[in-house]
């Protein structure tokens, strides 16, 4: 792989990583609104954009773009290739998070209606 290749995929890396980095806050922070029964207009926020993360994975036939674009700069079969992550946390990454989104946003609706 050439120079610019790897300096290409650094970049994609690194800003994938970033924004993973990102909704780890507002899935978390969700978790901890919907636990501390804090529902304020930031709850709805962190729903809506995780929804808006989800219709562009649908769009992308679950891909990030990110891994979209960073195939063209690796050929590497490995989960964590565009991103600065662990291999297996990388592999599991959407299971991981949409657990625990699906469970904050249930504890949210159970506030909500209760």
């Amino acid at each position: 792989m050439d120079y610019s290749k790897n300096k290409k995929l650094l970049f994609i890396k690194s800003l994938h990583t970033v924004i993973w980095l990102f909704f780890n806050v507002v899935i978390f922070y969700l978790l901890y609104a919907a636990i501390a029964n804090k529902i304020d207009k930031w709850v709805w926020i962190c729903i809506a954009l995780v929804l808006m993360e989800g219709l562009v994975l649908l769009a992308f036939r679950m891909f990030c773009p990110l891994t979209v674009i960073a195939r063209k700069y690796s050929d590497s079969t490995k989960a964590n290739f565009d991103i600065f992550l662990p291999n297996w946390l990388a592999k599991y990454n959407k299971l991981i998070y949409t657990t625990i989104f699906g469970i904050a946003v249930i504890i949210v609706l159970y506030r909500c209606v209760s």
